[in-house]
């Protein structure tokens, strides 16, 4: 038995929706009631509670083979992961596979890398199996966008000439439920990105083919960028999170692509170009 924990998100659904289609058995520990019926529907199995909640978490575990820690970015991730893994230990659990990031590194100075790479290393100290899952820079976050895009033509990010290997959200969940059911991935860090790097003044020119207008990147300065995100993101360690992990895109991003894809699945993942083509009515006005 699998049990996967933010199978509710993005990157969590589309692992769900993997192992569905591989008819493989898993368990789903998720918040939300409403969202149970989807998950079953693809052959899971679901425990209604909250991450927080240790006795939950604990009887979600009974009869677990390996565990999908995936959570959101908080201040209490570190230690929520760490709980995860002490319940795991106890109930005997075999393997963990983790959802990390390829910007996790020893010389990581950005609190979202430095916790990643800190759960990390409990994980390893745990003496359980372990796999690690590091992508780079997801697709998706390109749909925050949308709206200035539509109005304006415009993308507003302060990444400067900075580089990402931008990946599909999807692709990453074929991989990890692919790591998740089956053997001899243990002790591997698995670092993922998309076909291409690209700085945003290319993925600018790459929406203008796709919509087949102009789209301009704009290159706010990251005070001014952080001013406005504070609007959305209230939490301030969050806002600031994000606003370091931006800077460490502006510095430079990533160099490299990766074949992980490739080497797992025996497939390309997808460019931004096939992104946007299966997206574009999000972008259109």
């Amino acid at each position: 038995m699998i049990l996967i924990t933010g199978a509710t998100g993005k990157t969590g659904s589309a692992t769900a929706k993997s192992l569905g289609e591989k008819g493989e058995r898993f368990r789903a520990l998720i918040r939300n009631e409403e969202k149970k019926e989807g998950l079953e529907s693809l052959g899971g199995e679901v425990v209604i509670g909250s991450i927080e909640n240790t006795d939950v978490v604990n009887q979600s575990m009974q009869g677990v083979k390996t565990v999908l820690v995936l959570l959101p970015n908080s201040e209490s991730q570190l230690a929520l992961e760490k709980q995860l893994v002490d319940s795991a230990k106890q109930a005997g659990v075999e393997r963990i596979v983790k959802m990390s990031s390829i910007e996790a590194t020893p010389d990581a100075t950005s609190p979202i890398p430095k916790l990643h790479l800190e759960s990390e290393e409990y994980i390893k100290q745990s003496g359980l199996a372990w796999t690690m899952i590091k992508p780079n820079f997801y697709m998706q976050n390109l749909l925050a966008s949308a709206g200035t895009i539509k109005d304006q033509g415009k993308i507003f990010l302060p990444m400067g000439e900075g580089k990402t290997g931008m990946i599909d959200t999807t692709d990453v969940g074929t991989v990890i439920a692919k790591v998740l059911s089956e053997d001899g991935h243990e002790s591997m860090n698995h670092e993922i990105t998309g076909p291409e790097i690209l700085s945003f003044y290319e993925v600018a020119e790459i929406f203008s083919k796709a919509l087949g207008k102009q789209v301009d990147y704009v290159d706010v300065p990251m005070d001014a960028y952080k001013e406005t995100l504070g609007q959305f993101l209230t939490n301030q360690w969050h806002l600031d999170a994000v606003i370091d992990l931006f800077k460490g895109i502006a510095e430079g991003g990533i160099e490299d692509k990766t074949n992980t894809f490739n080497e797992l699945t025996g497939e390309t993942p997808k460019s931004l170009s096939q992104f946007l083509a299966e997206n574009s009515f999000i972008f259109k006005s």
